[in-house]
């Protein structure tokens, strides 16, 4: 009898992904995926994870059956989202929308978000537009990037017209260059790259590897694979989160609310203290759990509860 679990209960309730994959849907609907199949420990069919190739394999085939993306392809160089734990990061943001918005989504054309450092994958604005129908606009530094999900954007027609890619020019910018005075967001996120060095980041990847059991992790192959933008800045997770907080300062009457993965719980009462001396209205911290990895969303907000309330009035067409 195995004693796999049967739901994966730690993801959020909307996740497509909580019940086991169903491999042969996901072969037939990606069949390169079964040149990467093995027993796991319960002795059932399962994915390698401890291979990059196996991995995009496997989410490509989750966006595929689930989502009805088709044509998802990026260069192997990039990191590849795994997508449940991408998608509930979507998913508990529409609940911060919804507790104001009376208990109901608001969805499509009323509903804009900022992607910050979208990737070449554009994963965020994938999810958001085949979940929510929202729209989004999506920022990068790295070219390549923007031009690899410009192309996937073209090549699955749900896309289109609902994600708009920008060039961020100026690497140390976030907001500026991308939002203008005149621009409303309804959200903006972000998962950051949380590595302060390279010798970190490979730090990481060799406990998770051997966590999926190899037992050969002295050179390990990034399994989620991912350039060094994508994992790696200048004072890691910390450093970045704190910029992106004091430059959303700067915009606070632009979006309703702001948001940030953040992978290291150690973090977040710094977060906390800076969003409170930049007099932030309304803070909250979202526990997200997927697989063995546990982080958090923080999610802020410089409207007042008036000002908020006139938003989604003026915005989503609520009944006060």
């Amino acid at each position: 009898m195995s004693n796999q679990p049967k739901i994966k209960s730690r993801l959020h309730q909307r996740n497509r992904n909580r019940e086991p994959y169903d491999l042969k849907a996901l072969q037939v609907c990606t069949p390169e995926l079964s040149n990467y199949l093995k027993p796991n420990k319960y002795g059932a069919e399962s994915v390698d994870f401890a291979h990059p190739k196996a991995v995009k394999a496997l989410n490509k085939a989750l966006l595929n059956h689930y989502y009805g993306i088709e044509n998802w392809d990026f260069p192997d160089e990039n990191l590849t989202p795994p997508i449940p734990g991408r998608a509930d990061y979507i998913h508990y943001l529409a609940d911060l929308l919804c507790e104001h918005n009376y208990g109901k989504f608001p969805e499509g054309n009323k509903i804009t978000c900022y992607d910050i450092g979208t990737g070449a994958s554009c994963i965020y604005p994938i999810l958001g537009v085949t979940e929510y129908d929202w729209n989004f606009i999506g920022s990068d530094i790295e070219p390549k990037s923007i031009e690899s999900a410009t192309k996937v954007i073209a090549a699955n027609p749900t896309l289109t017209n609902k994600i708009e890619c920008r060039l961020q020019e100026n690497p140390k910018d976030l907001f500026y260059g991308i939002i203008g005075r005149e621009d409303k967001i309804d959200l903006s996120m972000c998962n950051p790259p949380f590595h302060a060095s390279a010798e970190e980041a490979l730090k990481g990847t060799k406990r998770k590897l051997k966590n999926l059991g190899n037992k050969d992790v002295q050179k390990p192959d990034l399994n989620f694979a991912g350039v060094s933008n994508e994992l790696i800045t200048d004072g890691g997770e910390h450093r970045f989160v704190h910029k992106m907080i004091r430059e959303s300062s700067k915009f606070g009457k632009n979006c309703y609310w702001f948001s940030t993965l953040v992978s290291k719980k150690t973090n977040i009462p710094g977060f906390e203290k800076l969003l409170q001396d930049l007099e932030a209205k309304k803070v909250r911290i979202i526990p997200m759990g997927t697989g063995n990895k546990s982080s958090h969303v923080v999610a802020w907000t410089f409207l007042s509860k008036e000002e908020r309330i006139e938003w989604t009035k003026e915005r989503w067409k609520a009944k006060n």
